[in-house]
């Protein structure tokens, strides 16, 4: 920076902060280059005496808050609001309409008690029109004060949870009615159509959503009557400390501290869970909405699913403590008509949901695992599952194709569907109808990606299936549904299928493409393959494919392809290689690369099927009946589901605070029994510790070099965490504050 100073002593500040983005790829999430931020990051380094900045150059700011006097005042005006017509909020950018931004710039520094002064970091201004009257006042929003105690302290923030929401939260840092109009209810009526504008005006301009607006009024001026009619917050007051003041004189008048929640769960949004005293457990909050039409059966559900995680691979009788009472309760549970596995599910599916609204992208994988019961022939409703027995017999059980909702980064949000049933030992025709096979569960899994995609209108929902999946009727459903906003599909191809209007074949085209480059990607380990890195060059291009035989009345179908191979795998292991076919536009060779880190996440549902064998031991519960073994299965996925997602928060948010996921009571217990101490710490750890406490006792090492615990440290470390808990609830009162 020094030097491109040096060099051209022309170069302005504002080219200067531009250059600077260009180079650190400094960009906002909508991919806006951060110049406001670059500008304040330049004046510090310039205040430090590290760099000599241009000098300025005289502008409309300067000019603006050069002037101290009032504007030219207009005619009173009082009137009902009705007689003001339309109100109208008109955004002001100056690099739209220059003449607009002058104007707001002029209003502020004419009739605002704090004058003209830039807006701090993401902001929005608008001016108040109305229909018959003109130009009614302005205001503004602007970056959240860094820190206020009375805000922190209600959100429930600690420091490192508020760095990392901050810019979620969006500061209502001018407003003013110009004092000639007197309308009853205007000032709240205009805060009301701020907070809806400005909602989506940030997500336009830089690309999320806020979910809580503050502000500061001058306790000494103002009561902030309209905020509270406009159903603001009072929280209380500041201490009278300024953005400038870094040595704590408190120099600045104290303002009333007011909030305004934008959307349903925002404290969550924010990283934080609600106050205990204003939520229940998490079996509480996960569960406790299903439907059974019976408040002692919704509460045996409860009661049941959290017995269950606290002692994942426990039978049901080790998970009721031996209680004959208890383990009877189960049964009849289980056994009840009105449950079913679809209706267990329906609470978490829609819990999953509101998790999936957090995310711009959402992973639908789905798969098929086999459910091996072939140890308890007794029990009815099972069928053949295509593997052998250790006689040499065929394997019997039940089969669950289920999806699993993941973001790009591998964390598990949930089950979106789950499909259970026992095959009919005869022998069936290949060329029935796909409405008659098999094969429809990946159909019916796109149809609840689809479900969840209807309900998300801001998250695009993509599903992912490995070669099985690879269906022409999955490909037309997907692109003739894609019209009318439905999920994506990606898919691994199997077939080498047909091109439309030439001779070639699918493979033929695709590696017949120039190397766009190569990627890195981590293969995860498997029984007799350790995890490895591995190098493939891609490909990729756009693709039609003809309708197989028999199918001529579906039409063809247009995707794009990306095909990924291994040039020197390792001595004695096969060569990688993918052809990935999607309905997402694979345009340059950072999308394609995209894709093959999405399919790489499909490995997650894997280890999701393990958690559930291993974990949850679901193919060792002995049951007379398959109707039970379903409705447990449905527990036991709730289970898996929620022991995979601390597991991976843990890794992708590792300093969020513990008491998301855990009670207090839990992790001062397990603190104190692994440092050997009565009196636990006053601060809050973060997930990440606590994770790792419960994974230590499950054998996790965590050494240096160690990477980060799993599924099957934790569950292990699940069952000695709770009797350590349960102990020290008896001898401690950890548990009896109020």
């Amino acid at each position: 920076m020094r030097a491109r100073v040096k060099k051209d002593e022309g170069v302005t500040r504002s080219e200067l902060s531009r250059e600077v983005c260009g180079w650190l790829d400094w960009r906002s999430p909508n991919g806006e280059l951060r110049e406001m931020s670059c500008r304040l990051a330049l004046l510090e380094l310039e205040r430090r005496g590290e760099l000599v900045l241009p000098a300025r150059r005289s502008g409309v700011r300067r000019q603006c808050a050069s002037k101290i006097g009032e504007g030219p005042r207009g005619e009173e005006l009082r009137c009902e609001l009705e007689g003001l017509g339309e109100i109208e909020l008109i955004g002001v950018r100056a690099s739209e309409d220059r003449g607009l931004s002058e104007y707001w710039n002029e209003l502020i520094s004419n009739y605002h008690y704090l004058g003209y002064t830039p807006l701090v970091g993401a902001q929005c201004r608008y001016l108040i029109h109305s229909e018959r009257h003109g130009c009614l006042g302005a205001l503004g929003f602007s970056a959240a004060a860094r820190r206020v105690a009375v805000r922190d302290q209600w959100v429930g923030w600690t420091d490192a949870v508020r760095a990392e929401h901050l810019q979620r939260v969006v500061s209502n840092s001018r407003f003013v009615i110009l004092p000639w109009i007197h309308v009853r209810n205007l000032a709240s009526k205009v805060l009301a159509m701020a907070a809806r504008r400005v909602v989506v005006d940030f997500e336009q301009r830089y690309g999320y959503r806020p979910v809580l607006l503050e502000s500061f009024v001058d306790r000494e001026r103002y009561a902030g009557t309209c905020y509270r009619a406009a159903n603001w917050l009072e929280l209380g007051s500041t201490q009278g400390r300024g953005r400038q003041d870094r040595k704590h004189r408190c120099e600045v008048t104290p303002k009333r501290v007011l909030v305004y929640p934008l959307c349903d769960r925002w404290r969550e949004r924010l990283g934080v869970v609600e106050p205990p005293s204003q939520k229940g457990d998490w079996a509480e909050q996960e569960l406790g909405r299903v439907k059974l039409n019976d408040e002692r059966l919704r509460r045996r559900f409860v009661s049941i699913g959290r017995a269950i995680y606290t002692r994942p691979q426990a039978s049901v009788s080790e998970a009721c403590g031996g209680d004959r009472a208890k383990i009877k309760a189960v049964y009849r549970f289980l056994d009840n008509d009105a449950v079913s596995l679809a209706r267990l599910l329906e609470p978490h599916q829609e819990q999953t949901r509101a998790r999936m609204r957090e995310h711009p992208v959402v992973l639908a994988v789905q798969d098929t695992t086999t459910l091996n019961y072939t140890a308890h022939p007794l029990t009815e409703g099972l069928g053949p599952i295509g593997a052998k027995s250790g006689k040499g017999s065929s394997a019997i059980g039940l089969l669950l194709h289920d999806t699993l909702a993941l973001t790009p980064e591998g964390l598990t949000l949930g089950v979106l569907d789950a499909q259970v049933w026992a095959r009919d030992k005869k022998n069936r025709d290949d060329r029935r109808p796909i409405e008659d096979k098999e094969s429809m569960k990946w159909l019916r899994s796109y149809d609840a990606a689809a479900s969840a995609q209807a309900d998300l209108k801001r998250t695009r929902v993509v599903s992912v299936g490995d070669r099985e999946a690879d269906l022409y009727e999955l490909f037309v459903t997907a692109t003739e549904r894609l019209q009318a906003g439905g999920p994506e599909v990606l898919v691994r191809a199997r077939e080498n299928r047909t091109l439309k209007g030439t001779h070639k074949h699918l493979w033929e085209k695709v590696t017949g493409q120039q190397v766009a480059g190569q990627r890195e990607i981590t293969v995860p380990p498997r029984p007799g393959r350790r995890a490895r890195t591995a190098r493939l060059s891609v490909r990729f291009c756009q693709v039609e494919l003809r309708p197989p035989q028999g199918k001529k009345t579906l039409g063809p179908v247009r995707l794009w392809a990306v095909h990924a191979r291994e040039q020197r795998p390792p001595t004695g292991a096969k060569a990688l290689e993918w052809m990935l076919l999607t309905t997402i536009e694979v345009a340059d060779f950072e999308q394609a690369c995209e894709k093959l880190d999405w399919y790489v996440q499909r490995w997650m549902i894997e280890v999701y099927h393990r958690t559930l064998k291993s974990g949850c031991r679901i193919e060792e519960r002995r049951f007379a009946a398959a109707k039970r073994l379903e409705n447990c299965l449905a527990i036991d996925m709730l289970v898996a589901a929620r022991i995979m997602h601390v597991t991976w928060l843990s890794r992708t948010s590792p300093n969020r605070p513990c008491t998301i996921y855990f009670e207090d009571m839990q992790w001062k217990a397990l603190y104190c029994f692994l440092n050997k101490t009565r009196t636990p710490p006053n601060k809050t750890p973060p997930l990440r510790d606590v994770v790792r406490w419960i994974a230590k006792l499950g054998g996790y090492l965590g050494r240096k070099s160690d990477p980060p615990p799993g599924t099957q440290v934790m569950w292990k470390g699940l069952q000695r965490a709770d009797d350590i808990v349960e102990t020290v609830r008896v001898f401690t009162n950890f548990g009896s504050d109020p």
